[in-house]
């Protein structure tokens, strides 16, 4: 099944970032055949897997920070809860009294400066700065959208959904910070194929555009903005892949 991506400058952006990891993957599978002495061709393997997480998290933060700018301008009395009650210090109030700034412009700063110094990547995290703009549980509507992409062959809840990308995010945590070495020991690796990180790539570019579908509102609606039919291009890899979550 076809999945449209969201036709945004956030997600084309994740896209982008997505599609170097896996010219990395290719190059480290180009590398094996030609066996080369002193390279380790499964570390190209290693930095794919931590660059789709950071693509994920460079596209949390991107679309968060373009739909608070968008409901701060509306002024709607129905904006989300979070946004509605986020808390502004003195002096930013203050410059919208002296005319010197609009409430729109301060609160979209405000996150701004806020979301910089954090961390987006574990599923609380991103489920907290996403109550932004969404009154929506988003990882219990991304888990409604795997399902409905797989015409209900798959039974993924929250819970479980959470759980895929925290087994994603604990291997990267692993590469990033352990040099991916088996524990106690300085110099045996986990080992890692082109197979492998091939599907944690494509388990990521599927938990985004869950994620970016539950931003639309509730899985058993139409999107409240219809997303246009994919491209095809190289990079939508996981519109060939979602039947592979339904054997799982």
């Amino acid at each position: 099944m076809a999945i449209a991506h969201p036709q945004t400058r956030q997600f084309e952006s994740f896209v982008t970032n997505l599609s170097y990891a896996r010219k990395m993957v290719r190059a480290g599978q180009a590398l094996e055949v030609l066996s080369p002495k002193g390279i380790d061709t499964a570390d190209f393997y290693r930095a794919a897997w931590v660059q789709s997480i950071a693509a994920l998290e460079h596209w949390v933060q991107e679309e968060v920070l373009r739909r608070v700018a968008e409901e701060a301008a509306k002024d709607d009395p129905d904006m989300p809860r979070k946004l509605r009650e986020y808390p502004l210090p003195l002096h930013c109030v203050e410059q919208v009294q002296r005319g010197e700034t609009t409430t729109a412009e301060v609160v979209a700063e405000r996150v701004r400066q806020d979301i910089a110094h954090q961390t987006l990547q574990n599923p609380d995290a991103i489920a907290k700065v996403m109550a932004l703009v969404t009154d929506v549980k988003v990882w219990r509507e991304a888990a409604k959208w795997v399902n409905r992409w797989s015409q209900y062959r798959t039974s993924y809840d929250e819970k479980r959904l959470r759980g895929q990308y925290v087994l994603l995010l604990r291997r990267r945590n692993q590469i990033a910070h352990d040099a991916d070495l088996i524990d106690g020991d300085l110099k045996q690796r986990r080992p890692i194929g082109e197979a492998d990180v091939t599907d944690a790539l494509n388990w990521i570019e599927r938990i985004a555009l869950a994620l970016a579908y539950a931003l639309e509102g509730d899985a058993s609606k139409p999107p409240a903005h219809p997303i246009p039919a994919p491209a095809q291009t190289e990079n939508s890899e996981v519109q060939v892949e979602i039947n592979q979550a339904s054997n799982e």
